[in-house]
């Protein structure tokens, strides 16, 4: 069966959710036995996101063979249970760079650049390298921004040529679109989405299915008007209703008969839908027994999505402990010695986590010492480690000086050091210690107790680390080097021997946790945590029926 291709546009407004259609799509041909991946075209003229700041992109998602990529590839793990690459995420700036540097090497015969046919070949290069790979029986591509943009119109075109060069009976294309509410007037408005259809087809490129959202059902005579103006036939006018989780989104997606109209149009070859465990897990989530609170201490907490994939790791791990993980968002500025214990008071957990630069800092390490100190379950995500080891080195070791030299570089203890390989690195992009490496895991750890093995592998986003030359103080005063990267002795594990939970890792386990495979410390720590809040009263019991999903 050659590859196909399913191209995935948004209108009206941004945020609609395509990330989640294109990986709810996705779960519902992997689960009819189809080999899926999905791509992620980003407008922007950076080259990745590695650079910018949370706020304005929010979380970086890194994949095993180190590419800084948007939080959208996430979503496609965590639905899909795959592992994305480099190829997953092409960006404008991406594109030129390719582009330019080809120009530059004489690859063009002295031809004029433009934007058709060298900008928009290189897009088509791009998505077919993954259908070329084989790997793959339907590519997802995902084109990020609004219809109508400007800075879409590439892509646009891009895949209008390529539905011609492919064969457009190996190729779709829906439209995610938004039918408004008006109060007012008391009605659904579909004539925002006949705009954004109109907008599309001028483009050259005509949806064959379009999913609405909407916060209200839409009737059969509203689909119908859709289907009247927009050129497309009733059964492909899917809505997309709000739902209570992301991941009841393929359920409400297959009951909208979504992935039988895209099976029928591609003509795939499927096997019988097998959703019977993503149901478990769904009914996990949206009922559980009961809940508990667990306080997450960063510097970006009003803007969630810097925090995405630990948002999702706890979800996946209340769902295994049969729990709803509360978080409780704690901005770091604001902690100090005095006021640590009223925000953190009445948690069952506390989550320090990773970032980069000085701002916070010092409220991190309030949280490290009340969780230290009041035996409260306590998990450090990267700089969250490190702020767990120079709290360490201070308080229990007696290095009063301790600190990263990212925060100051003149410190008489420098227990966190950066990595020898980036002392003479100037620029920023894409220059960390990123992707997959080894770690040991040391037996009778509560790091090994979560994993099971001696030997996993994690992935890595930064340029700090725990200084081997100091680290010997640490062991001295019982800290326990539970796990190292045994190519370079690096440590990536911390924890305390004589405290109930309390575990820093170097790397980011939260990229690694789907539905399918929840992460083993994100898990073994919410059960941490669902303990001490047992025996401190901090438990809610919830659940008085399960609610079962109709299948």
């Amino acid at each position: 069966m050659s590859t196909k291709y399913i191209f995935v546009t948004g209108g009206v407004a941004s945020s609609l959710g395509k990330g989640i259609i294109c990986a709810s799509l996705g779960r519902l041909l992997v689960a009819q036995g189809l080999r899926v991946t999905i791509q992620k075209l980003d407008p922007y003229i950076n080259v990745d996101p590695g650079t910018m700041n949370p706020y304005e992109h929010g979380e970086v998602y890194v994949t095993d063979d180190g590419a800084e990529t948007d939080l959208d590839l996430g979503h496609y793990e965590r639905f899909l249970d795959i592992q994305t690459s480099q190829s997953n995420n092409v960006t404008t700036g991406r594109i030129y760079y390719d582009v330019i540097n080809k120009e530059r090497q004489g690859a063009y015969l002295g031809k004029t650049v433009q934007v058709i046919p060298h900008v928009t070949d290189e897009i088509q290069s791009h998505v077919l390298k993954l259908g070329n790979s084989g790997d793959y029986d339907v590519v997802i591509v995902e084109i990020g921004g609004t219809v109508g943009d400007i800075e879409s119109l590439p892509y646009i075109e891009a895949v209008r040529q390529l539905k011609y060069n492919v064969g457009r009976e190996h190729t779709l294309s829906i439209h995610l679109t938004l039918v408004p509410y008006l109060a007012a007037a008391g009605e659904l408005k579909t004539k925002p989405t006949q705009h954004s259809v109109k907008t599309l087809s001028e483009s050259g490129l005509q949806p064959d299915i379009l999913v609405c959202r909407s916060e209200h059902p839409l009737d059969d005579s509203l689909k119908s008007k859709v289907a009247r103006f927009c050129n497309v036939d009733l059964e492909d006018v899917i809505a997309s209703l709000d739902a209570k989780s992301i991941y009841e989104v393929p359920l409400l997606m297959q009951k909208e008969g979504l992935d039988k109209r895209v099976i029928q149009k591609l003509k795939l070859k499927t096997k019988d839908c097998n959703l019977d465990n993503w149901i478990g897990f769904v009914e996990a989530v949206c009922e559980p027994s009961g809940s508990i609170e667990i306080a997450l201490v960063g510097k970006y907490v009003e803007h969630h999505d810097s925090y995405k994939s630990i948002v999702e790791a706890f979800i996946h791990a209340g769902a295994v402990n049969d729990c709803k993980v509360n978080i409780r968002w704690v901005q770091s500025d604001d902690l100090t010695k005095e006021s640590v214990s009223g925000s953190l008071e009445g948690v069952s957990g506390v989550l320090v986590a990773p970032g980069f630069g000085g701002r916070g800092i010092e409220g991190k390490l309030c949280a490290v010492e009340y969780a230290r100190t009041n035996d409260v379950p306590f998990f450090g995500i990267c700089l969250g480690m490190q702020c767990a080891v120079i709290e360490y080195a201070r308080n229990v070791c007696g290095w009063e000086d301790a600190n990263s030299t990212e925060f100051n570089e003149d410190s008489e203890y420098p227990i966190i050091d950066i990595m020898h390989d980036q002392k003479n690195i100037e620029n920023m992009g894409g220059t960390m210690r990123l992707g997959k490496y080894a770690c040991s895991v040391k037996k009778e750890t509560n790091a090994y107790a979560a994993y099971g093995s001696e030997l996993v592998y994690e992935r890595h986003r930064h340029r700090y680390e725990v200084n081997n030359n100091l680290r010997y103080k640490l062991v001295e005063n019982g800290m326990v080097l539970a796990g190292m990267n045994p190519e370079r002795d690096l440590v990536e594990i911390v924890e305390i021997e004589e405290h109930p939970w309390f575990v820093g890792v170097q790397f980011h386990p939260e990229l690694k946790s789907t539905v399918s495979n929840p992460q083993p410390l994100f898990v073994d720590f919410v059960k941490a945590s669902l303990k001490f809040g047992k025996s401190s009263d901090l438990y809610t019991p919830l659940k008085t029926g399960t609610a079962k999903i109709e299948k």
